[in-house]
């Protein structure tokens, strides 16, 4: 990977500026080419959609544009696809336009961020639904430091009144990937009509998606953590969709999943930015995700080789490098050091911007991890970082811990 041209990608790493991005799990930086697509709807088609005259043809045409490439960058079409302000909101969408009957029963993994739980846990209390948690295997032989959802600990869960199951395809403070098509090809099994929805914020930055492929039913993640804007998008099966009802306005059409879901929550500009991330990542003559899993896979290697290396520390989550088990969010505790006071004490004299807490994962960080209010140390890398930006972070993380020795 040329990293000299990755880097002069993004303008926030152009020149000598001296922080480093750390906290990508959080909002990755962006492309200058979306940014520059931005300026230029605003400036020049900053206009309403569908009139006859000419600008808001084209502003129309614009939107149309970025629909289409965020559907194709997934496998799916353009009528099987939202886009809204964040996949928190579009899971809240979707729980309201489902309508089930009493005593169904939804499966929910309790290690998720709470954007794909507290949908499904307001939808059980309004329809009076069951609600089952798929907690990770205790008796797996790493379960108390690495819980991983399996698609095998579905099988007694599942009945003939499941209707949903709900969990992430990466957890954004654990990093370790599950196998999303086992999971939907076991729910699928015992149930067609069996709807999978998969949080794949945290995975989507590091990894190609095809949601047919995957099998899913529900599949959100936001472009903001995928080097675009603050938007984020939606597919939806055609199984799911016939399950939905409609939220718009009664005079509209209600035939695509915008129709029924969109409510006018895709920003024009936004949407305009999305083809320039699509054409980063796979308009070249050849993709670039082998080299960004290469890039990917040396941070992880050389972060998670200190660390593992070091007495006290605890890595939560997948401890090894292997990229076909993890994505380089990687999170960690120290003995005699809490996680606010550790990020803190390496911030005071050095440019990372890294991060403490749970991530809006409190359930997996208080009753699966059970780690108290400062959670874990996050440390989480994108392709745009480099081998030497993790070397100096390890340098002044043992500056830190030494200085109690």
């Amino acid at each position: 990977m040329d990293m000299n041209r990755v880097r002069g990608s993004f303008p926030a790493l152009a020149g000598d500026q001296l922080k480093v991005y750390f906290d990508n799990a959080g909002g990755s930086q962006t492309l200058g080419t979306v940014v520059e697509r931005i300026r230029d709807y605003l400036l020049n088609t900053n206009v309403q959609l569908g009139a006859s005259y000419t600008t808001s043809k084209q502003s129309t045409d614009r939107y149309n544009e970025g629909y289409a490439a965020a559907a194709a960058y997934i496998g799916a079409s353009r009528d099987e696809i939202v886009l809204g302000a964040s996949t928190t909101q579009l899971f809240r969408n979707v729980a309201y336009a489902l309508s089930l009957e009493e005593q169904d029963e939804l499966i929910v993994s309790a290690i998720d961020h709470e954007a794909n739980i507290a949908p499904w846990v307001d939808l059980a209390e309004r329809q009076k639904l069951i609600l089952k948690w798929w907690k990770p295997n205790s008796e797996a032989l790493d379960a108390k430091t690495n819980p991983k959802l399996v698609a095998s600990d579905l099988t007694a869960m599942l009945t003939d009144k499941t209707r949903l199951v709900a969990c992430t395809h990466t957890s954004n403070v654990l990093g370790t990937i599950h196998d999303i098509k086992a999971i939907s090809s076991t729910v699928h099994a015992r149930n067609p009509k069996t709807l999978v929805c998969v949080d794949g914020v945290a995975y989507a930055p590091h990894r190609k998606i095809d949601v047919k492929d995957l099998g899913v039913d529900f599949y959100s993640f936001s472009w903001y953590k995928v080097y675009g804007p603050h938007i984020s998008i939606l597919y939806a099966s055609p199984l799911a969709q016939s399950m939905l009802k409609s939220l718009g306005h009664f005079f509209n059409p209600h035939k695509t999943l915008e129709n029924k879901l969109g409510l006018a929550g895709s920003s024009y500009e936004l949407v305009h930015g999305i083809p320039a991330v699509v054409q980063y990542l796979e308009g070249g003559e050849t993709p670039m995700w082998d080299a960004i899993i290469a890039q990917e896979r040396e941070l992880q290697e050389m972060l998670l080789g200190w660390l593992n290396s070091r007495k006290g520390v605890t890595v939560w989550g997948e401890g090894s490098a292997d990229v076909r088990l993890r994505v380089p969010t990687i999170s960690f505790t120290v003995d005699g050091w809490g996680s606010r006071e550790l990020v803190e004490a390496v911030e005071r004299d050095s440019c990372f911007g890294f991060r403490w807490g749970s991530f809006y994962s409190a359930r997996l960080a208080d009753e699966v991890l059970r780690l108290g209010d400062q959670g874990v140390v996050r440390v989480s890398m994108v392709h745009y970082n480099t081998v030497d930006e993790v070397r100096r972070f390890i340098e002044a993380l043992e500056r830190v811990l030494d200085s109690r020795k």
